[in-house]
């Protein structure tokens, strides 16, 4: 994977095409294009050049995980037992391997990772977890079931 560094400055239309793509990725060229006065032709070769730099890594549609019948979030923290390299490395690569996992964050401070798992019910969290416990000794596993979903975004405040 080729990884390219951004752009060096991100000018004012450069901040407004951002704006716009993270909160609706599914606008035309031409709706982009004219929400920051910009011709067509221009504003698709700053996107190109804003996707090929990394900073738009994907577009997507955000999906509503309970009409999935994903109905519930639960934040796990795990400290491991061993911290030797290439047990966290498969213990890692396994983990991001889970599609229940859908962040998965490796952290300094009194645990080593935390994850956001979402799964359709209990039982399934408990499948999850005995896969989980089964990936490498761990020290300590905490699961923190979510009541209520109080805000989730995904677009970035991006100043200018």
């Amino acid at each position: 994977m080729i990884i390219m560094s951004p752009p060096k400055i991100l000018d004012p239309i450069d901040r407004r095409i951002l704006r716009i793509v993270q909160t609706d990725a599914s606008l035309s060229i031409h709706e982009i294009a004219s929400r920051v006065g910009l011709s067509q032709t221009p504003c698709w070769k700053r996107l190109q050049r804003l996707e090929a730099a990394g900073v738009i890594k994907r577009r997507i549609a955000i999906l509503d995980p309970i009409k999935l019948g994903l109905g519930i979030t639960v934040f796990v923290t795990i400290e491991v037992g061993d911290h030797s390299g290439q047990g966290l490395e498969r213990f890692s690569a396994a983990l991001a391997a889970m599609d229940e996992v859908m962040d998965f964050y490796r952290t300094a401070g009194d645990v080593d990772y935390i994850l956001r798992v979402v799964v359709a019910d209990t039982a399934t969290f408990d499948d999850f977890y005995k896969r989980l416990i089964a990936l490498a000794p761990l020290k300590n596993v905490t699961s923190r079931f979510a009541l209520e979903n109080i805000k989730s975004e995904t677009a970035f405040p991006i100043a200018g």
